[in-house]
């Protein structure tokens, strides 16, 4: 079986050599670029993302990520997002007071984390939700490798028609409760760093992999 094409979407804003290399160790064949037609066509993009949310939007938008990203889960094409790219999946984010669009794909907004350390740095244990494919085959004591000030402490969306799979969202928590990662249809995203997170990151890229 050949390797599964992953194209770790370069907007400026995210640890891409980190990505790519992980992504390689668990048998990707990965290719970093902003092409937007090799990003349409890959089996699966990756988006990653550090620093602001306001600054990470405008980044995507300057390269099409914004449309490519619609496009592609329009297609039910996966995408994973990381960190803060993860973030600006949700509808808006909030710093120093400013308000910014996200990407609208779930709704949310990304605040400040309530919490006496801040920023959340290091390593710590999340609670995946029931039937998680993401954490499959991870111990409920792994520790994930975090870096973040902000994040998602409200999951609102609401899945009426029995017809649909609602979307499984993982907890942890930092001084407050916050969304650790979501699972919906061939939208996957992480608040920690898979890259980050030796063997235990490795088996999530394997698990999502596996899906493509």
């Amino acid at each position: 079986m050949s390797a599964k094409k992953v194209v770790v979407f370069d907007y400026g804003f995210g640890n891409v050599r980190s990505a790519e290399r992980a992504l390689a160790h668990v048998g990707a064949d990965v290719e970093i670029t902003r092409d937007f037609d090799r990003a349409m066509n890959a089996d699966g993009l990756l988006v990653p993302g550090v620093g602001a949310f306001a600054a990470c939007m405008s980044g995507l938008r300057a390269a099409r990520g914004d449309w490519i990203v619609d496009r592609r889960l329009s297609g039910g094409r996966p995408v994973m997002g990381i960190c803060v790219g993860m973030q600006v999946l949700f509808a808006r984010g909030v710093e120093h007071g400013v308000e910014t669009d996200g990407l609208d794909e779930w709704p949310g907004t990304v605040e400040p984390l309530k919490a006496p350390v801040v920023p959340h740095m290091g390593w710590n244990t999340v609670t995946p939700a029931e039937g998680s494919a993401l954490f499959a085959g991870l111990d409920a004591d792994t520790r994930y490798y975090f870096v973040h000030s902000y994040a998602v402490r409200d999951w609102s969306l609401e899945v009426t028609n029995e017809a649909i799979k609602p979307p499984l969202v993982t907890w942890a928590e930092h001084g407050e409760p916050f969304v650790a990662a979501v699972e919906n249809g061939p939208l996957w995203a992480t608040q920690f760093h898979p890259e980050k997170s030796g063997d235990a990151g490795s088996q999530l890229l394997t698990n999502w992999i596996g899906t493509l």
